[in-house]
């Protein structure tokens, strides 16, 4: 399989190129377009090659019509208005997805896909994920260069002369994917999980058996299709694996994790894609489910997805200058372009927190005590010459002082389900608000920035809000209680319904995402819409029914003989609770039969609220039936 075409870079998208390359594959046999919705649901439509190269050049300057059913795009694509048409992006990457279980018999090679990214069209309006990247990458680069132009000053303690000497301005973004698998059928042993995390069992360890071989055929694979893999290990969570009397690997249930080098936006966003698919296909192929949740199992760590950005200006020298540093690393944190973008995502993260986290799941993660960022705050180091590594914060400053070039920022806030090419497209929004607010004001002397990102909660500041503090350099989960932490950095969303009242509550914060087109008003409201709907449907059956299913599962396991006072105490416990949250009787509805009701009304905020109170039930009760069954004789 050496021989493989796995990816054609966009110098080739020429007809002759494309019509010579898949006449020299002949077991390419399909062409797909995949676009993005604002759900971050890839499309894939398969197109018989032969039927491709009739005419390629129609097909890559034209548009494929689709049924606006098929993808989300709540209030954009609507029933007496659903025609939804996919344009080809001839300007990035396509790759190759294979089916290995089907051979092509002329060729004895699997029968492959051509993936083309695309573009999803709605009244001839880009109204897709990509498309909303695409225009946040075009935005940045034209408004930093007027305000670098404008405002020379801007580059102030860069290792930048003038702006005369810049060519071009590059941006640059790295994904990471966190993942469980498990072997299908076997059930979570909470308490082992919770334990084995707490000793950090598992954490960076060596692999082993099929885990270790699906993880470097992963590698593989990725580095086969140009991705430049980096780094996979095991995460925190899990337990070992165990081997059957067949010899086969049973009981998996690990957490797992990889990185790849960065690349422009729309590539690493188009490249976490393509990484997720290569997981999920290499694993299953083994005989292994995996999990691109948020938060899988309750109570042990969630699964992140990390997103770095970063700006570069190309200089015309050929030299790269990290827009983020200062001249001297060992004596400034950032530079004014780099304080300024920081404070700009720590100020908006109000309309950036909706896009970060919009799944029942995300907020299962987004708890005190699991190395998951829950208030807006950042850190930059005890001193110049430490890098922070604080992990209790939402936005990590990655920083070496020998290596300029690697200066960037961290958003810790994202999962696996997250629409990255949404979130990295508001990243640059913010990051821009910040920039043009402090050139606007003039203010360029890094101390005097620093000073207000350090600012106290009761401070006036002139561009972050009074009444929030922005920058701690302690675990803020040990050393603030729960009411400091939220009087100090705001009181953080808990559910989807109160995420997404971020973009009602703050609409100067809307306008930042929608300067210069990037996102509409349209988009952001299908978005929300899209979110709540989903939220809805799975609170109110999916979860509710998983919920329920589990508290049947917890029986009274004791008998009068064998019993003691304890026993009867914690069972009545374990019974009332079972009984408020899933029993409905002629005087009153339960927990669960309140949220269904609240919803069914349309009570978004009362069913939100009931969600936060079964989730401290539920909580509370499997911690409970834990230490009864520990208890019998």
């Amino acid at each position: 399989m050496s021989n493989l075409l796995y990816y054609i870079k966009k110098e080739f998208h020429s007809r002759e190129k494309i019509t010579e390359i898949l006449k020299e594959n002949t077991n390419i046999k399909f062409v797909s377009l995949m676009g993005v919705d604002l759900g971050g649901n890839a499309t894939d439509e398969k197109i018989p090659v032969s039927l491709f190269l009739e005419d390629v050049d129609s097909f890559l300057e034209s548009s494929i019509q689709t049924d606006g059913s098929s993808v989300e795009l709540h209030n954009i694509a609507t029933l007496n208005n659903a025609k939804v048409d996919l344009k080809p992006d001839v300007d990035t990457t396509w790759f190759v997805d294979y089916n290995y279980n089907f051979i092509c018999e002329e060729t004895g090679k699997p029968v492959g896909t051509l993936k083309i990214p695309a573009f999803l069209l709605h009244d001839d309006k880009m109204v897709c994920s990509r498309a909303t990247l695409l225009r946040a990458d075009s935005y940045f680069k034209e408004k930093i260069k007027e305000i670098i132009e404008k405002n020379p000053r801007v580059l102030e303690n860069t290792n930048i002369d003038s702006a005369a000497d810049i060519e071009s301005i590059g941006l640059t973004v790295a994904t990471e994917l966190e993942f469980w698998v498990n072997t299908p059928e076997d059930k979570a042993d909470l308490e082992k999980l919770f334990v084995s995390q707490s000793l950090k069992e598992q954490y960076w360890k060596r692999t082993h058996g099929l885990i270790r071989t699906c993880l470097e055929k992963c590698m593989i694979e990725l580095e086969k299709y140009g991705v430049e893999p980096e780094m996979a290990h095991k995460e925190v969570g899990g337990i070992r694996s165990s081997i059957n009397m067949e010899g086969d690997t049973s009981h998996v249930m690990e957490q797992l994790e990889i990185s790849w080098k960065f690349s422009t936006p729309l590539q690493a966003a188009d490249n976490e894609m393509l990484v997720r698919d290569l997981v999920h296909d290499i694993f299953e192929s083994n005989g292994l489910e995996v999990s691109f949740k948020a938060k899988p199992i309750n109570g042990v760590a969630g699964s992140g997805a990390h997103t770095h950005v970063g700006v570069s200006a190309v200089l015309k020298n050929g030299k790269i200058a990290n827009l983020f540093a200062p001249k001297d690393l060992k004596s400034d944190y950032l530079s004014p372009i780099g304080y300024a973008s920081l404070m700009g995502m720590l100020k908006n993260y109000d309309v950036l927190c909706p896009i970060a986290a919009n799944t029942y799941d995300s907020f299962n993660r987004l708890v005190p005590g699991f190395e998951a960022p829950v208030c807006t705050v950042t850190s930059l180091g005890h001193t110049y010459q430490t890098p922070s590594r604080n992990r209790s914060v939402l936005v990590g400053l990655i920083r070496d002082i020998n290596n300029p070039k690697a200066l960037r920022f961290e958003l810790r806030s994202p999962n696996p389900s997250t629409n990255k090419y949404l979130i990295i497209a508001a990243c640059y929004q913010a990051m821009l608000d910040g920039i043009k607010s402090i050139s606007e004001l003039e203010i360029y002397d890094t101390k005097v920035l620093e000073k207000e990102l350090s600012k106290n909660p009761e401070d006036e500041g002139f561009y972050l809000e009074k009444g929030r503090a922005y920058r701690d350099e302690n675990n803020i989960f040990d050393y603030y209680t729960l009411e400091e932490r939220n009087n100090r950095f705001g009181e953080p969303p808990e559910t989807v319904y109160e995420a997404m009242l971020g973009f009602e509550k703050n609409p100067s914060k809307v306008k930042v995402l929608t300067e210069g087109g990037v996102f509409t008003d349209a988009i952001i409201d299908s978005y929300r819409e899209g979110s709540l709907s989903k939220w809805r449907k799975k609170l109110s059956t999916r979860i509710i029914d998983r919920n329920i299913r589990l508290l049947r599962t917890f029986k009274k396991a004791h008998t009068s003989e064998s019993m003691d006072a304890i026993d009867e105490v914690m069972w009545d416990s374990i019974e009332q609770i079972k009984y408020e949250l899933m029993k409905n009787t002629l005087n009153g509805l339960s927990i669960y039969g309140m949220i269904k009701n609240a919803i069914e009304i349309g009570n978004d905020k009362e069913a939100s609220d009931l969600e936060k109170e079964a989730k401290k039930r539920m909580e509370e009760i499997q911690q409970l039936y834990i230490n009864y069954k520990k208890n019998i004789f």
